[in-house]
């Protein structure tokens, strides 16, 4: 495979200043619940609608009777070393979260943490024009933001939108007989891990960009949908994390068909070539325990299942007769990608993974 070109103005491999990139970045889900436990306690205001409780994508505040107001942050560091492709991605996937909560998202701040002396100020504002651009299609400023000087670059939003209350469309909303449906395919970290290792071919980085810069623009139009009953983005923690996420929230079981599950060109071949994220492996020691995994479920399962996916695609869990107009949505709004990848159960929270 041929190495990816290098954006002439960045004579430095960003990806080189970092030790991981993109969702990646994250804390492995048994750490981070460890840090957070104590954290849920203090003052709680009754307007709060959402907060850390079901691991939600963004809190919700209620404004009035016909507005609450939605508030996220995620930024990291490079997942690719073109400087305006990564801000372009690190903004869509930080829009995500408005999305996934049902809401249109209104405004941006941002959040630049640089090695000054070390980036030319040229590659530092490519960075910028990329978050930018795609605040801008999303239709939305940066209204403004936070600077410092850092050793490892790092790039992101705080995010606000707005929705109605009664549309707020949560992660533990999910109900018994639901269907999954997953808006984008996986495979982001295993393409960024070839990619860290000049092993990517040009065909493998333009699937790269193309599915992290892609807007969820779905969640909007999902929300206004009765028999849409939860929403969430698969980001850092791969499916079977946000899927266990899900399941955990409404007390269910979850149950996902392996082979019905999306995935982007090439990357089960490139899994068993050993381009596998250190986070895939920090994910299945976290949560591995509750996944089921059925046998004769090929080798590159698992790791595909924990597959950290920077500015990955919804997953949507909605009643069984409102799947042709989830798809529908999906299709209207570019994703002609979405599947249905499985189903919830009554039973002991927990994922199912069946061939």
């Amino acid at each position: 495979m041929n190495p990816t070109p290098m954006n002439p103005l960045a004579p430095l491999r960003l990806t080189s200043f970092s030790h991981g990139g993109g969702c990646g970045c994250k804390i492995a889900p048994g750490v981070l619940s460890e840090i957070l436990k104590n954290s849920g306690a203090g003052f709680i205001p009754p307007e709060l609608m959402v907060g850390i409780e079901t691991a939600d994508d963004a809190a919700v505040y209620k404004l009035n009777d016909s507005q609450a107001l939605i508030a996220t942050t995620d930024f990291f560091m490079p997942i690719v070393d073109d400087p305006y492709e990564f801000g372009r991605i690190a903004a869509t996937n930080a829009i995500s979260d408005v999305y996934a909560m049902g809401g249109k998202p209104i405004m941006a701040l941002a959040l630049v943490a640089m090695p000054v002396n070390q980036l030319p100020i040229e590659v530092i504002g490519e960075i910028v024009r990329g978050g930018q651009d795609v605040c801008r299609a999303a239709g939305i400023p940066i209204a403004g933001g936070h600077t410092i000087d850092s050793v490892e670059p790092i790039y992101g939003l705080v995010v606000m939108g707005l929705v109605h209350p009664d549309r707020v469309r949560r992660n533990a909303g999910a109900q018994p007989g639901d269907v999954l449906v997953l808006g984008k395919p996986l495979g982001v970290g295993v393409l960024s891990a070839a990619l860290k290792k000049e092993q990517l071919s040009e065909a493998g980085y333009r699937q790269l960009i193309d599915t992290t810069t892609q807007l969820n623009t779905p969640g909007i139009a999902l929300a206004q949908l009765d028999g849409v009953h939860a929403l969430t983005d698969v980001t850092g923690f791969g499916l079977a994390g946000h899927a266990l996420e899900l399941a955990r929230g409404a007390g269910l079981k979850a149950v996902v068909g392996w082979s019905s599950v999306p995935l982007l060109d090439g990357v089960e071949a490139m899994v068993a070539e050993g381009f596998v994220t250190g986070a895939s492996g920090r994910n299945w020691a976290g949560y591995g325990s509750d996944v089921d995994l059925a046998k004769g479920l090929p080798a590159t399962a698992q790791s595909l299942l924990s597959d950290p996916q920077t500015s990955g695609g919804l997953l949507v869990s909605c009643a069984a007769e409102s799947v042709d107009a989830v798809l529908e949505v999906f299709r209207r709004e570019g994703f002609g990608g979405a599947k249905v990848v499985g189903r919830t159960e009554a039973g002991s929270p927990g994922l199912t993974v069946l061939l």
